[in-house]
């Protein structure tokens, strides 16, 4: 089976969604959120995401058979006859543009919130105060609405790189990664301080990355030493053997090297320095890292000892591709993009304890923290990491 990542990665390049960002400058950005709803079908709706006019034209426009991992973002299923259970719909693509049978309304709402927790006991940690509070951390990814509650107030510098676009969208990919590293309710280290780069959804040229990656290193060192960007989350391969990217990928490891010399940890998804790949979550007990099974769709696989595994799927995000209107996705089959935010704040929650450590130590404990099972897979093992990060503080 091909990586999901390929799949998300195609669908983020093309799928352009419905509302403005900022320009091409740096732009600073906090505020208070603004009220959302909850998915409760009791409460105030917010008005559904209107998505790209080229997706809904490409829905079916009879649904026959709903079947495990098909994505449904959009689809009106409010005739649909067939039995839906639990166990499909956790298993769907799904937003709050999908209609369902008013019988599986409440499930499916169910599921979505459900999706909002992390997992691998990071809500435990963030209940002791462990947040990634004070911790500057970054993303290079696609552009995304600003005012989702979920991360609104949380980036504080933002900067578009693409001059001759002067209309950039919002879409699937950019509010998905925000969220899960600092979304108030999706995120594995919601306090954390966010520099976001914003990269065109519709390019096969490096080299946009690459600048993002020199604008991360070029604001550090403007940066107070207690203040400086400690990790980015990159969820694209920019380089090497499989990438999609065509053109300037020289110009990425560059940036990569100069970025990596100035202590900065780049996570990417690139065959060279990729740290991780994906486990499936256990959803009746997915606080336990043992039952994190390595693989796709829960499939074991033969695994990469150089690889520390990563939650990938069931997971919810923010969505919104118009400026007012907020929702969120539930996506059951996931994809190794997920993976590099979750990893990115798990590590800023060890940096607000011993912000002393360097990259190299935090990766380092990042692996010996790990669940390692029968097999001798490490998982990631979020409570375990940071009980060793405590550890150093005490030496």
């Amino acid at each position: 089976m091909k990586m999901r990542f390929e799949r998300l990665l195609i669908a983020s390049i093309i799928f352009i969604g419905c509302s403005s960002c900022q320009g091409s400058n740096s732009v600073p950005v906090s505020s208070t959120p603004p009220v959302i709803s909850t998915t409760d079908p009791t409460a105030t709706p917010t008005p559904r995401p209107k998505l790209p006019q080229w997706f809904i034209d490409s829905l079916p426009k009879n649904i026959q058979t709903l079947e495990p991992y098909m994505d449904v973002r959009g689809f009106d299923l409010e005739n649909y006859q067939k039995p839906v259970d639990r166990s499909l719909i956790e298993t769907l693509w799904y937003d709050g543009a999908t209609i369902w049978p008013s019988s599986v309304v409440s499930l499916a709402n169910e599921v979505l919130d459900e999706g909002k927790n992390p997992g691998l006991g990071v809500r435990s940690l963030h209940a002791q105060g462990i947040t990634g509070k004070g911790v500057s951390v970054a993303i290079i990814d696609q552009p995304l609405g600003l005012n989702h509650p979920e991360y609104k107030g949380k980036i504080l510098l933002y900067k578009y790189f693409d001059p001759t676009d002067k209309n950039p969208q919002s879409d699937l990919h950019g509010p998905a990664v925000a969220s899960l590293l600092v979304g108030t309710n999706t995120g594995t280290a919601p306090d954390a301080k966010l520099y976001y780069a914003a990269v065109p959804s519709a390019s096969s040229d490096a080299q946009f990355l690459a600048d993002g990656l020199n604008w991360i290193v070029d604001t550090n060192e403007t940066l107070p030493k207690g203040e400086r960007i400690r990790v980015v989350s990159v969820s694209s391969g920019p380089s090497g053997p499989g990438t999609p990217l065509t053109q300037n990928n020289n110009a990425w490891d560059a940036a990569y090297e100069r970025a990596t010399q100035a202590g900065i940890l780049v996570l990417d998804c690139t065959k060279m320095h990729n740290i991780v790949d994906v486990c499936t979550l256990d959803l009746s007990d997915p606080e336990n890292p043992s039952k994190c099974i390595p693989g796709w769709q829960g499939k074991e696989f033969s695994a990469n000892p150089n690889k520390i595994y990563v939650p990938y799927s069931h997971r919810s995000f923010a969505e919104t591709y118009q400026d007012g209107v907020y929702s969120y996705q539930y996506d059951g089959e996931g994809g190794l993009s997920w993976t590099l935010p979750f990893v990115t704040g798990v590590l800023a929650m060890g940096w607000q304890v011993n912000p002393n450590l360097t990259k190299d130590q935090m990766v380092e404990l990042l692996f010996d923290s790990a669940y390692k099972n029968p097999k001798g897979v490490k998982i990631i093992n979020p409570v375990a990491f940071i009980a060793k990060i405590k550890e150093t503080v005490d030496q």
